[in-house]
C-alpha cells in the first residue's frame, strides 16, 4: 500500500530499549482510543510475539465505557487476538481511598494489568504513550514545579513495562490509523478541559506549536538528554550512598561526606538514605530532603529532624544517623549497695567498697553538676561531655554517682578527687566487671 508510515524510529526504541524479545508474552495495554489501538495493530503485525489485548472498564462513564469495551473486544474477535477485561467502580475505589479519580484509575489499571502478566506469564506490557504525552508530562511537572528527576518525562522502559510509540507523536499516529483503516473510537473526558492533562493537550501544546513549530519534536529530543543527566547525578549518589553504615538499625554516614557534596548529588543521596532506613515506605518530600540538609550544615553539633514514618534525622557531631528510635529516657535514680550495682539499661557497673550511707544514689547528670579534676580545677559536666564529644542524647544515659555532699564519680569519667568520701567508689564497664570476677 502507498504511502504507508515510517515506522523506522519505533523499530529503533523498541531494539535500543529491547522491548520487544523474539518470543516474548506481550500483553497490549487497549483502551480503544487512537493510541492505544494504533500500538495494537502494529503489535499484531509481529510475527516474533505472542500478543494478547487488556481492556480495563473504568465504569466512569456508563454506557460509553460498556462500548469502549464492546469494541476492543470485537475487534480483537475479528483479528484473532486474545481479550481480556478487567472492571472496577473507580469512582466507589476512590471515595474509599480517598483519593483522586485520575490517580485511583491509575492505579487500579496498573495493578489489573500486571495481575494478568502474572497469569499469563508475560514477559512485558505494552502501553501506547507517545510524544505528546511526553511533552504533556514535561510540561505539567514544570507547572507545579519540579526537579531535574520531573523533566525526564516518562520512561520508555520501566522493568516489563514497554512504550513503543514514546517517540511517536499524535499525527504520526493519527497518519498511521488512516494508512492502515485501522478504526478508534474517542474517550468523550478526553475533551473536558478541567482536568489539567486535557487542558495542556487541547490549549498550551497547540499555542506552544504555534509560536515555536516543532516544539513537540524538539521535547522528544530534549527529554531524553534529561534523563541521562539524571541519571549521572543519580550514579553520583548511589557512589556517595554507599558510604553509609549500619549501627545495629540506625543507618549512619558522615556530615562532611554530605556537605562536601554537590547539593543536587547530596540531596539525591538523601533521599535515597531516607528510602533505605524505611525499607521503602513513606513519601518524603523536597522540604524534607532540604531539612535533613540545613541539619547537616548547622553550625550546631547536635539536632535532629522529624521525618515521615516515625523516622528521625540527628546530627551527632559529624555522623548523620537515621533511626527510628526516640530520645534515651533517662536513668531512674537508684540506690547502691555494698559491692558490685550493674546499672540496668546500661553496659556500666557501679563497686562501693563498704556500705552505702544516706543520700547515697546512681542518676543522671543534673543542671549544675560539677566536678573536680586531677589538676583540682572544676568543670562543669555539660562542658566536659562536649568537649569529648559525647552525643547530647546519650549523656543522660551516662551514671552519675552523687549524694548529698556533690559528685563522687561519673562514668567515663573517673572519681572526684574533691568529694570526702573519694576512693570509695568506682565505676567500670560491663566487660571489666566480668573479668573481676572471673579473677
Amino acid at each position: 500500500m502507498p504511502g504507508l508510515p515510517n515506522t523506522e524510529g519505533i523499530d529503533a526504541l523498541i531494539r535500543e530499549y529491547d522491548m520487544l524479545p523474539p518470543g516474548a508474552v506481550v500483553i497490549c495495554a487497549v483502551s480503544g482510543g487512537a493510541d492505544s489501538m494504533c500500538l495494537l495493530h502494529l503489535l499484531s503485525r509481529r510475527e516474533d510475539i505472542t500478543l494478547h489485548a487488556a481492556h480495563f472498564n473504568h465504569r466512569l462513564r456508563g454506557g460509553e465505557a460498556d462500548r469502549d469495551e464492546a469494541f476492543v473486544r470485537n475487534w480483537c474477535r475479528e483479528n484473532r487476538i486474545p481479550f481480556h477485561a478487567g472492571s472496577r467502580d473507580v469512582a466507589e475505589e476512590a471515595k474509599r481511598l480517598k483519593m483522586g479519580l485520575e490517580e485511583t484509575a491509575r492505579a487500579l489499571r496498573y495493578t489489573f494489568l500486571y495481575q494478568l502478566a502474572r497469569e499469563l506469564k508475560a514477559d512485558r506490557i505494552a502501553t501506547a504513550h507517545n510524544a505528546n504525552d511526553n511533552a504533556e508530562t514535561l510540561l505539567m511537572h514544570l507547572l507545579r514545579g519540579t526537579a531535574l528527576q520531573g523533566l525526564g518525562g516518562i520512561e520508555p522502559r520501566l522493568n516489563a513495562l514497554v512504550r513503543p510509540l514514546l517517540t511517536t507523536s499524535r499525527r504520526e499516529i493519527e497518519d498511521y490509523l488512516n494508512a492502515y483503516a485501522v478504526p478508534h473510537i474517542e474517550d468523550s473526558t478526553n475533551k473536558d478541559n478541567t482536568f489539567l492533562r486535557n487542558r495542556v493537550r487541547h490549549q498550551l501544546i497547540p499555542l506552544l506549536e504555534e509560536w515555536n513549530p516543532g516544539f513537540v519534536r524538539r521535547m522528544t529530543q530534549t527529554i531524553p538528554r534529561l534523563r541521562e543527566d539524571e541519571k549521572a547525578l543519580d550514579l553520583l549518589a548511589r557512589q556517595l550512598f554507599r558510604q553509609a553504615s549500619r549501627d545495629r538499625e540506625d543507618l549512619v554516614i558522615s556530615v562532611q561526606a554530605l556537605t562536601d557534596a554537590p547539593e543536587a548529588v547530596s540531596l539525591r543521596c538523601i533521599r535515597l538514605l531516607l528510602a533505605e532506613a524505611n525499607e521503602g515506605l513513606g513519601n518524603c518530600t523536597g522540604v524534607h530532603l532540604e531539612s535533613v540538609m540545613a541539619l547537616c550544615r548547622s553550625p550546631k553539633p547536635s539536632g535532629e529532624v522529624h521525618l515521615p514514618c516515625s523516622l528521625t534525622a540527628r546530627r551527632v557531631y559529624d555522623k548523620l544517623v537515621l533511626t527510628h528510635d526516640g530520645p534515651p529516657v533517662a536513668l531512674a535514680p537508684m540506690a547502691l549497695f555494698q559491692g558490685a550495682n550493674p546499672v540496668p539499661g546500661t553496659d556500666w557497673t557501679v563497686i562501693l567498697d563498704g556500705p552505702p550511707w544516706p543520700g547515697l544514689v546512681v542518676r543522671s547528670r543534673q543542671t549544675g553538676d560539677e566536678i573536680t579534676l586531677p589538676n583540682g580545677h572544676k568543670r562543669p559536666l555539660k562542658k566536659l561531655f562536649i568537649d569529648r564529644k559525647i552525643p547530647r542524647l546519650e549523656r543522660d544515659r551516662i551514671p552519675v554517682v552523687a549524694d548529698r555532699n556533690g559528685i563522687l564519680a561519673v562514668a567515663g569519667l573517673g572519681s572526684n578527687p574533691a568529694h570526702p568520701c573519694h576512693g570509695q567508689v568506682t565505676i567500670i564497664k560491663e566487660t571489666e566487671a566480668k573479668e573481676n570476677g572471673k579473677e
